[in-house]
């Protein structure tokens, strides 16, 4: 049975997500998207977390000639790609309860996307479906396929901090913003730059301004940080545990603060992840959708 909702979920944000998609397009596997590091990504052996474990033969240096939009472009395209496979955690913390999610994630591009849950069992067949700017869910319990309308893409994904609408990953940054370099030293000993992203004339983007922070050594980000129209923060995605899957550095551990929710968080773990495999468009069908496995 197919069936278009109007439940509005509990929990809602004011901003759409596409540009949180896009700028983090390292954000949420499903988010698809978010997965595949583009060509420009650097691969090789392996790495940890700390700066220092990561061989110069396997970095990215940015070049002193690399504008703020250039670098910004690398970190957007970092983990986009033709296609993608993994395996990832998601945890959800709130202020009353939390959840564990083990999901295993499809992508082709940025407008197709398929995430399954496979564990808890209670939630297991649990799946969503992006093909170009269309949303589906599945509800294995009720065997009903559901389209996310527009008066739901505000809604949370499967009671996280990200939005229906966090799954559309169709612009990419130097497209919607002009970008300039606010501070170019070190923090903590690390040295970084930081970015101010402000929208273009007409760019059509939510937020007030976005704030990146970008490690000079391998151009991994580290923070990215989104603010309303009037400059108020609402919400950070911090990056972590870079690591080698696939044979490209990626961050493993990405988690979401909301800033109107302190102590809450959304984090992703990616524990597996392989690059540029075979897939075309007809995998990601509702066919797919309601395969349990």
């Amino acid at each position: 049975m197919t069936i278009t909702s109007n439940f509005h979920p509990p929990y809602t944000n004011r901003a759409s997500g596409r540009e949180i998609a896009a700028a983090v397009a390292m954000a949420f596997v499903v988010i698809a998207l978010m997965m595949a590091p583009s060509a420009s990504s650097v691969a090789a052996a392996s790495t940890t977390d700390e700066a220092a474990a990561v061989p110069a033969a396997i970095a990215a240096p940015a070049a002193p000639q690399q504008s703020p939009r250039d670098i910004i472009d690398q970190v957007d395209r970092l983990m986009r790609g033709d296609s993608s496979h993994g395996m990832a955690t998601m945890e959800i913390v709130t202020e009353h309860w939390s959840r564990s999610l083990t999901m295993e994630v499809w992508s082709l591009g940025t407008d197709y996307s398929l995430v399954r849950v496979s564990a808890p069992a209670k939630e297991a067949g649990t799946a969503t479906l992006k093909a170009h700017r269309d949303i589906w869910n599945y509800l294995p319990k009720v065997d009903r396929t559901i389209k996310i309308p527009a008066s739901m893409m505000s809604g949370a994904w499967m009671g996280s901090h990200f939005t229906n609408d966090d799954l559309i990953k169709d612009s990419r940054l130097i497209d919607d913003y002009d970008i300039e370099t606010s501070f170019d030293g070190d923090r903590d000993g690390e040295a970084i730059w930081e970015f101010r992203l402000t929208p273009k004339p007409d760019a059509p983007v939510v937020w007030g301004h976005i704030e990146y922070v970008v490690r000079q050594h391998d151009l991994m980000p580290l923070a990215a940080r989104f603010f309303d129209e009037d400059g108020g923060l609402s919400r950070t995605m911090e990056f972590s545990e870079f690591t080698n899957m696939g044979g490209r550095i990626v961050p493993a551990v990405m988690i979401m603060h909301p800033a109107d929710k302190p102590g809450e968080t959304t984090s992703m773990h990616y524990r597996d992840l392989e690059f540029d495999i075979d897939i075309d468009e007809g995998f990601f069908s509702l066919q797919s959708l309601r395969r349990r496995r």
